[in-house]
């Protein structure tokens, strides 16, 4: 059985002490955004998936809760994850179970390529912007996939019982897509291309694990995939890459809080683009193999400067990493501009900030952070995973008291975070 998680209530919150900079070694886990789509791919095929690093995360959690319902098996040992689907009885995703968690539409392409048929709820998650699953849809069908919207369900069918292999250009860059058909095209008929893939390391690390249960990709971490279809898949065991989200979150709050960090059993490459800013925000940073330091407690003047950032599609600066290193630049010596490119909602936090004593003015998908020597402790609420870490990030540094509400958002995507901080020196704890 899948070891319970329990949701954090909604009451739950954090309570942070600020004015405490951070010192000391934290790991990072693996990655939310490579584990989701990892288990989806374990529905192409009837032999056992087992997933080593997985984080206990409610995403990760309600993604085994939906398999389980389809009639997967799912069992949690520790940080390792297996998973059969020999014994699917459902293949539909319905909407009481994938509501809060838009990773949900990625078991569509897989139940669609294996058994010919699907029902797929139209996915829910953070509220930052329209993030359509268009993409999906028009290259399923592309595929030879019948499609259809009906009542809040992608209703889809496979004429004849298997995909066709088709060359797909996306509209635009989309990781879930590039995913979603990316799977459904390992059992399609030909060789299938995609022009315009994304090239996150977590495209990267799902081509990897598919390779090893027989799928024939290349190009991974390009802009063009190549996908040979196969007539099946065999099970596999695989470690899931390390989360450099959440080991960007630790090195923005070291570089925030003036610390000494250094971020263990993470990939130092895939945090190039954010290592950059950070280097010229006045922090020191040295890499090995698998970790990253960083020094921000002999910054020139005392202050990191202020840095401009826009984010982009990988390699470019993360999204998901706009809305810490925002709360860098409000404590930041000078002025920057933070400009988003992916989603249209991704400001929600900006309010949140300015009531810690942040000075941010936003004109549509740009921000203009104007540094101030401190931020002071205040009640925030968080709007979405990664404002939630903004938000932490800012009361980390703020004087007096901090309380941020809503943090199920928090736990969506990080693992036991007020406790790897805590370890760092941090004045944090979860309070109801």
């Amino acid at each position: 059985m899948l070891s319970r998680i329990e949701p954090s209530a909604t009451m739950d919150k954090l309570r942070i002490e600020g004015g405490q900079a951070l010192h000391g070694e934290v790991g990072a886990s693996g990655a939310k955004n490579a584990a989701l789509p990892l288990m989806a791919a374990s529905l192409l095929s009837a032999q056992p998936v087992e997933l080593e690093q997985a984080p206990r995360l409610m995403d990760v959690h309600t993604l085994g809760e939906l398999l389980a319902s389809m009639g997967a098996r799912v069992e949690r040992d520790g940080s390792r994850l297996r998973l059969q689907a020999d014994r699917i009885t459902a293949c539909e995703a319905p909407y009481e179970r994938v509501k809060t968690m838009r990773a949900s539409v990625l078991v569509l392409g897989p139940l669609l390529a294996r058994f010919g048929h699907a029902r797929v709820s139209l996915p829910g998650g953070c509220a930052i912007g329209a993030r359509p699953v268009d993409q999906h849809i028009r290259g399923l069908r592309q595929l030879g996939a019948q499609v259809d919207v009906e009542h809040g369900y992608i209703v889809a069918s496979v004429p004849g019982g298997r995909l066709r292999a088709a060359r797909i250009t996306t509209d635009m860059i989309t990781v879930t897509g590039t995913e979603n058909l990316m799977m459904a095209a390992c059992l399609a008929d030909g060789e299938t291309v995609i022009e315009n893939a994304a090239q996150e390391p977590e495209v990267v690390d799902l081509a990897t694990m598919l390779r090893s249960m027989g799928a024939d990709i290349e190009g991974a971490g390009s802009s063009r995939l190549r996908i040979r279809g196969v007539s099946e898949l065999r099970g596999a065991r695989h470690r899931i890459v390390a989360d450099r989200i959440e080991a960007g979150t630790f090195l923005c709050a070291a570089a925030a809080t003036r610390g000494d960090v250094t971020v263990r059993d993470c990939v130092p490459q895939h945090l190039d683009a954010l290592l950059d800013k950070l280097r010229e925000a006045g922090a020191q940073i040295t890499c090995g193999a698998d970790w990253v330091r960083l020094r921000a407690d002999s910054m020139p003047g005392g202050r990191p400067r202020a840095v401009a950032v826009r984010t982009s599609e990988y390699p470019g600066f993360a999204t998901d990493m706009q809305a810490q290193f925002m709360a860098l630049n409000c404590i930041a010596e000078g002025a920057a501009t933070v400009t988003e490119t992916i989603f249209e909602n991704r400001f929600m936090h900006v309010q949140e900030l300015v009531r810690l004593g942040a000075r941010i003015t936003v004109e549509g998908n740009t921000c203009v952070v104007q540094g101030v020597e401190r931020l002071s402790g205040a009640t925030v609420m968080a709007t979405d995973l990664r404002a939630s870490a903004g938000l932490v990030i800012a009361g980390l540094v703020a004087d007096g008291s901090t309380c941020i509400e809503r943090i199920y958002h928090l736990d969506r995507g990080y693992e036991a975070m007020e406790h790897k901080l805590a370890a760092l020196g941090a004045r944090i704890r979860r309070v109801s």
